[in-house]
């Protein structure tokens, strides 16, 4: 299934993609696409509803109907560092020896077209496709062997970073993480049934037609399963958490010269079999 929020901000409703690419409404059977909806009960009876039977949203996704971001009341939104050999590389530095764990504020979560914000004073705004996981059903102590099964789907992150925040100035990462719509998140959540294989998924992004990141989930170092796993031990995991799980190559700093975003740009990008995003790239 591909799951999705829809309608304007802060007042977005539930809704399913049918095979036709249009929204049938859920408000009937869910309240949102969160919490206790993503638990394996619920998405069961997501499932077996049939969706010519839900009710027909006007209009087209992504054209004249606006989505949210396709999860509701984000509790966490943990991202992983330096988590694709590739990118390492670029970077200059070498494979973390376990993930590198950091935080995006819920704040700075928005939809998956919506405009992405330069903060006042940034000079190194900054792009990254990621792989988001969707938890279902929540735990601490996770058993590897057992973390898929607590997977409720997979999205398409775009982990916007203001680099001279993130590296340059005293402190964490997650003040260069974690400004207002640096975290746009869908269009859809993809049930694992219909993600493929996410070991093998094609990512890119472009700006302005330029394609800098071209690149796949094969190159990721920790793989799904671990993080979740990995994760789990220092925090317990609810229902409706994300976590982003690393960049491939291409990102605005590891150009030669380095390239950021200034405003008046144009960011695609997509993760296979997840959708696209496109966002306007506007002065905060």
């Amino acid at each position: 299934m591909k799951l999705l929020r829809y309608g304007p901000k802060g007042r977005e409703k539930p809704g399913l993609l049918d095979a036709s690419g249009r929204v049938r409404d859920l408000s009937g059977i869910v309240d949102d696409i969160g919490g206790a909806a993503l638990l394996p009960g619920a998405l069961a009876r997501i499932a077996a509803t049939a969706p010519e039977s839900l009710p027909l949203v006007p209009g087209i996704p992504q054209a004249d109907l606006r989505l949210g971001p396709c999860v509701g009341a984000i509790g966490k939104f943990i991202c992983i560092g330096l988590n694709y050999a590739d990118h390492a590389a670029e970077s200059g530095l070498q494979v973390p020896p376990e993930p590198v764990i950091f935080n995006k504020w819920t704040s700075a979560i928005s939809g998956p077209d919506d405009d992405v914000e330069i903060p006042r004073g940034s000079v190194k705004t900054d792009w990254e496709v990621e792989l988001g996981v969707v938890i279902g059903t929540g735990g601490k102590y996770i058993e590897e062997a057992d973390a898929l099964s607590h997977v409720a789907g997979y999205c398409v992150i775009n982990d916007v970073s203001e680099r001279e925040y993130q590296i340059e100035r005293a402190g964490t990462w997650d003040k260069g993480k974690g400004c207002d719509t640096f975290g746009p998140i869908g269009p859809w959540l993809v049930t694992p049934d219909e993600a493929g294989d996410i070991d093998a998924l094609k990512m890119w992004l472009e700006v302005d037609g330029h394609r800098y990141q071209n690149g796949t989930t094969a190159t990721m170092v920790y793989k799904v399963p671990h993080l979740v796993s990995y994760v789990s031990r220092f925090m317990s995991l609810q229902p409706g958490d994300v976590i982003s799980t690393g960049t491939p190559p291409g990102v605005g700093m590891g150009q030669k010269p380095p390239v950021y975003l200034k405003g008046g740009e144009v960011m695609r990008l997509s993760v296979e079999g997840l959708g696209v995003q496109t966002q306007r790239v506007v002065k905060g």
